[in-house]
């Protein structure tokens, strides 16, 4: 079997999907993208093309390392994001041409269902209220939301009232019956996010994501020791040599790999074992589309320390397409009770409605997320 061809789709609401032939007429998806950066990681796709083209799909380590370490310049997100397109659609065709899902190949599952949770509110914290009763109407117990809105470096008391305010509305609300992680997402610098992790303490959320950058986690096992709230964090973050030094550092209580941004399953399933030696449990990152959640969903199932799935069914960016709009096998994504079961199918799993595509793609926008500014006229991280 030999690799021919490779097509991207840019479709709404910001979610790129990868299309890759063989001359077997096997054919397997992905999805390769930077939120906001979708044109820039399609240019990487198709330079990576002449490592793939007339190549055997099945060799997907060979493949993988090819692309990491072919060229003299690797990892970062653009690259990482691109290899992990390329890397899901190669486990599809290898399921596909094996008539197996891909857990199978990857050794059997370790669990009968996956828990998920649902992000609620938007961009900015507001009245999630109602939005969490809508949810769990619909069977859904655990959820997501941002914790602030722009913070800075030294922030006043009011800033922090208003947080911790919001909070205790949903604790006030609904008591122990859900659970919740509260997302900082990058919005709060290190002398803040103690401050506000410890006043946030009283209403026991199930984790703060992200409570400084990314390129902040030296602050990550000074945090863990200033507070009892578990602290995840990982999805920008793009190989496991990356990984491994947050993880020796310590700090970290779930590690939030993307699979559409660290370097696929092939990557994640590294990350994952690793993670599970520091007795770390695992909650991929996807507020993505159906190839994204499909390739997490394979690695929560053959991964002992994954706890949580994200799913961004009924998010807030989805304007113009929803999760499902692209598969013709919904019935396979059920959610019941907060839970999803293994997806059945042969590869992914997943069956891509490819003239939907096709249509979509023709005009796709081009997402960006906004750029917010502090009182002072100074960038404010979004």
């Amino acid at each position: 079997m030999k690799i021919t061809k490779l097509t991207t789709y840019r479709v709404p609401p910001r979610w790129m999907l990868l299309k890759i032939e063989t001359d077997e007429g096997v054919v397997g998806w992905g999805e390769p993208v930077i939120e906001g950066k979708a044109r820039t990681v399609e240019a990487a796709v198709h330079e990576y093309s002449q490592y793939l083209i007339g190549q055997d799909p099945r060799n997907i380590n060979d493949l993988w390392q090819v692309m990491y370490r072919g060229g003299f310049y690797r990892g970062g997100a653009i690259l990482m994001s691109a290899m992990a397109g390329i890397d899901q659609a190669l486990w599809d065709i290898k399921g596909k041409a094996l008539g197996v899902p891909v857990y199978e190949l990857l050794g059997g599952c370790v669990r009968d269902k996956m828990k998920t949770y649902s992000w609620v509110g938007g961009d900015r914290p507001s009245d999630v209220i109602e939005g969490i009763r809508t949810l769990r109407a619909a069977g859904f117990d655990t959820f997501k939301m941002n914790g602030t809105e722009e913070l800075g470096f030294i922030d006043s008391a009011k800033a922090i009232d208003a947080a911790v305010a919001r909070i205790a509305e949903i604790r006030g609300a609904f008591g122990n019956d859900i659970e919740f992680g509260i997302d900082f997402h990058g919005r709060v610098a290190a002398p803040m996010a103690k401050v506000l992790m410890k006043e946030l303490e009283p209403y026991r959320p199930l984790f703060i994501e992200e409570p400084v950058l990314a390129e902040q986690a030296e602050y990550y096992p000074r945090l863990a020791e200033s507070t009892s709230i578990p602290i995840a964090a990982g999805e920008r973050m793009y190989s496991r040599f990356e990984f491994k030094n947050v993880f020796h550092a310590g700090g970290l209580s779930i590690v939030q790999p993307d699979l559409s941004h660290a370097g696929g399953i092939t990557e994640c399933l590294k990350i994952a074992a690793m993670a599970e030696a520091y007795d770390i449990a695992l909650a991929p990152h996807c507020p993505l589309g159906p190839v994204a959640l499909a390739a997490c969903l394979h690695v929560d199932f053959v991964s002992y320390n994954a706890v949580l799935q994200e799913q961004s069914m009924g998010i807030h960016y989805n304007k113009g397409a929803e999760v499902l709009d692209y598969v013709t096998n919904k019935e396979d994504f059920r959610i019941e009770n907060g839970y999803i079961k293994p997806l059945p199918k042969p590869g992914l799993g997943v069956v891509i409605d490819e003239q939907r595509v096709i249509e979509a793609s023709r005009n796709a926008p081009d997402w960006a997320n906004p750029l917010w500014r502090h009182a002072d006229g100074s960038v404010a991280e979004w």
